[in-house]
Formats: structure tokens, sequence, C-alpha cells
């Protein structure tokens, strides 16, 4: 359950600037693992010097990223640990439960929907589609230990809507990607995460996330060369 919100309330989910460069929403993911971590281990307090060890980046940045949405701790002694967590998931928004869909129950897809990690945090799978889901049953529930329900895509638009999908996860085979991401447009899906290795595109109105493996591996494979 969700601890009650702090007293302190100078360090917001609402940024002081109109824009917030991505770099430091992924280095807030960070922070919040960090400070996972340190509670875990019961720690109390914790130094942005500390943070920024643990996250591989410096003080100053840790600081920096905090500025942008308010002021948050105390000079010369630190951050609550606690406290900063609360605020952290609530500018992120992972404060709350986010209902997921996964589209393509193939290799990717059926790694994704046995991910542990979602429930920690707050990401929840709801519903699971494919084209040929009597196949992929059978599949998923022998490395699973347990039946899973996985859907026929073309029933998507009404589970979307009886079950209150948000965010799509599509894990499709290229050729089919774009398709996949026009009915969860139509099916009023806000936010989708493209697994599958093409370009897709959506109305302004939807937030699409690309997730290219080999993109990642091209830019370690630059500094590697280099």
């Amino acid at each position: 359950m969700e601890q009650d919100r702090p007293a302190d309330r100078k360090f917001g989910k609402t940024a002081k600037y109109p824009k917030i460069p991505e770099a430091t929403i992924r280095r807030l993911s960070n922070y919040l693992k960090a400070l996972d971590d340190l509670e875990t281990k019961s720690e109390k307090v914790a130094s942005s010097a500390l943070i920024a060890s643990i996250c591989s980046v410096n003080a100053a940045q840790v600081r920096k990223d905090f500025a942008y949405f308010g002021e948050f701790g105390i000079r010369g002694m630190g951050y609550n640990v606690k406290d900063l967590r609360y605020h952290i998931k609530e500018i992120l928004g992972t404060n709350r439960e986010w209902r997921i869909a996964i589209i393509g129950i193939g290799n990717l897809g059926s790694a994704l929907l046995m991910y542990k990690g979602f429930l920690k945090q707050n990401y929840k799978i709801v519903a699971a589609f494919d084209q040929d889901p009597v196949t992929v049953v059978g599949h998923i529930s022998e490395k699973m230990g347990k039946p899973i329900e996985i859907l026929h895509i073309d029933s998507l638009k009404e589970v979307v809507k009886a079950r209150n999908i948000e965010i799509g996860l599509i894990a499709t085979p290229p050729a089919s990607a774009q398709t996949v991401a026009a009915q969860l447009v139509d099916a009023n899906v806000k936010g989708i995460m493209n697994f599958a290795p093409t370009q897709i595109k959506v109305p302004p109105n939807v937030v699409l996330r690309n997730v290219f493996f080999t993109s990642a591996l091209d830019n370690l494979v630059y500094y590697l060369s280099r």
C-alpha cells in the first residue's frame, strides 16, 4: 500500500519548466530503483552523492534533475529515502496501477508475459493477444505451469474497453506492427510501446516509444569500435 503523502510539498509532480529532457526522466527511473534498494536495506537518508554513485552519474546531475520539479531534502543532510521515493513515483506516474495488453505472443511476447518485474512497478498485464491463440496457449502454459488466456487479436477493441487497458506492448513480426498499432489507436489506447523492429506511425495524441534492441547494440558497438 502506498505511503501517506509527505508533508513537505516543495517537491511536486508538476515541473517548474515546460519541457523536461527525456534523459532526465530516464535517470529518475534509475534513481527510483536506487532508492528502492536503499529502502530495502533500511537506509533512512541518502545524499545526492550516494544516489549518484549508485546510478553512475555525478551528484550535480542528480541535484539538477531534481531541481526541474522543485526543492526537496535538507542541505548538508540529504534526502529522506521514503519521501523521495514517494515523490519520484508521483512524478513518473508509477504511484498507481497501469493496465497493459501484450500483442504478439511469440518468443519476445512470451518473455514479456512471464516477466515478474512489471508488478513491482505497478504495471499489470491484463490481456494478451495473438493471431493464433490456440497454438500459443499450449506453449505459454507449458512454460508457466498454469493456463494463460490468450485472446484473438480480433477481440482487442472490446477487451480494451472492458478491462480499461491504457498501454499496448507490440511484440509482433514487423509486417504486422502497423496494423496492430492502428487497432490499438482505434481502441482508444493512448500509450504504445513497440518492440517490433520497424517504424510505426500513430496520431499526435498517442504516446509512442520504440524499443529497438539492435539500435542499443549499434550504440554499444560504436563505442567499442572507438
